[in-house]
């Protein structure tokens, strides 16, 4: 792709946003979009509606070199993969009925095979409905190769890619990001995209988001500083690609999967203008904040990025993690503490170990505690913790992370018949001693 001017990315959530892949593409002033230099085509990308209050509106400017418009009719994808669950996930003949029970997956192996970003998709639950725009889906990728001369396209959510294994290199309309462990890249809605594996095997989780775009958290009596920060996050200047020949773009609309065959790329947007694009964040900037006296916040404490719903305060969709960190607090249990939510909680683990679970849990696994369904610290992590020396700690090598929804998550049947779901994971808590005695 040719590089855009400057740096290699931008700082600043939500921020308009001016780049440009050869000088002079952007207009500026009153060069209006009737003629824009270049020859190029302007196309506005709107993440929000027309009338969305202004600190919410999201939309960019773009200047190609042919508009999307432009591509022959979508078809059904000849050979599709089946391992995308189509929407939505309220309906009521769910192949395989979600239990009560907590569940926990062990990691998922990478191919051996080649295999594309795409082909390695596939889904393990999911909630909402695509065509109201609300709830989410979750997937997880294991891949080895680079999407050759294939584009995809999300008309039905915005992605939110979280590596565990391997740097993903995403080449976007509006320029290219890089992510790897311990960083997270987010993709509009409707954004046109292909991913090279530099690596080779690569593995990580997805959030497909319905509903409203993800942004940072209100702060509220934490004040102005604290968790993300907006400068941290980074978005691609202009990038274009001008190549062409055979290709293939995909879409997937309304849970089903589409192609269109090019002769071009896609990837022609030679400069933007706007705050709607997309981004990436280095999870080791987090600022991760916490109790210095007794007892510890709720996890809602390491929101990354919310996803709001209509009722306010009940998220659509957070991105909550769990990073390197002190403990410090006294007269307290410091692991997670055995509790029901109304949120459904979907985790997964990028680094090391979670401090609420001694084995089981791995990086590349995966654990659902449903709505209302009972959880909590293993039975050796409770003892321990019972016993332990309430001295300031620092949890090392750990990032855990968590997408949390105010919807029931319903599992996929390749989740619930896969060989890694754990049958045992129940007994981890088997152990735990009746304490209770009269005095």
């Amino acid at each position: 792709m040719s590089e855009g001017t400057g740096s290699a990315y931008q700082s600043g959530f939500g921020n308009e946003f001016a780049t440009e892949a050869l000088p002079g593409a952007l207009p500026v002033g009153r060069n209006s979009p009737q003629r824009p230099p270049l020859g190029l085509y302007a196309e506005q990308f709107s993440g929000t509606s027309f009338t969305s209050p202004r600190h919410l509106n999201r939309r960019s400017w773009l200047y190609r070199i042919l508009p999307s418009a432009a591509l022959p009719p979508y078809r059904p994808l000849a050979g599709s993969p089946g391992r995308l669950r189509t929407a939505p996930f309220t309906d009521d003949k769910a192949e395989v009925p979600a239990p009560p029970n907590p569940l926990r997956w062990d990691p998922f192996a990478i191919p051996g095979a080649p295999v594309d970003f795409l082909a390695g998709l596939f889904t393990l639950a999911g909630n909402g409905n695509v065509a109201q725009q609300s709830g989410i889906a979750i997937h997880m990728y294991a891949a080895n190769a680079s999407m050759t001369d294939r584009y995809f396209c999300d008309q039905d959510g915005e992605l939110l890619l979280v590596p565990e294994t391997g740097r993903l290199i995403v080449r976007t309309e509006m320029g290219v990001l890089e992510a790897g462990p311990g960083e997270i890249c987010v993709l509009p809605r409707g954004l046109r995209f292909t991913v090279d594996s530099p690596d080779g095997p690569a593995r990580g989780y997805v959030c497909e988001n319905y509903g409203a775009p993800f942004r940072l958290p209100e702060l509220g009596p934490i004040g102005a500083n604290g968790l993300a920060n907006a400068r941290d996050f980074l978005t691609p200047v202009a990038a274009f690609e001008e190549k062409e020949g055979p290709c293939v773009l995909i879409a997937k609309f309304q849970g089903n999967l589409w192609e269109a065959r090019l002769d071009r790329s896609p990837l022609d947007v030679v400069a933007w203008h706007g705050n709607h694009a997309p981004y990436k964040y280095d999870l080791r900037r987090f600022n991760a904040m916490g109790s210095v006296g007794f007892d510890h916040p709720d996890p809602s404490i390491f929101t990354v990025l919310t996803s709001p719903s209509e009722t306010p305060g009940t998220a659509n969709a957070d991105f909550v993690i769990f990073p390197p960190r002190w403990q410090v607090a006294e007269r307290t249990f410091r692991p997670p503490w055995f509790h029901r939510n109304v949120m459904s909680e979907f985790m997964g683990l990028v680094l090391g170990t979670y401090d609420a679970k001694a084995e089981g849990f791995l990086p590349g696994g995966a654990s659902l505690h449903n709505c209302m369904t009972a959880h909590g610290p293993d039975s050796d992590t409770f003892a321990k913790a019972s016993e332990a020396d309430l001295k300031p700690q620092f949890l090392a090598d750990t990032l855990a992370f968590m997408f949390e929804s105010r919807w029931a998550l319903q599992p996929t049947s390749l989740a619930m018949l896969s060989p890694g779901l754990q049958a045992g994971y129940h007994e981890c808590w088997k152990d735990l001693p009746k304490r209770f005695r009269r005095e």
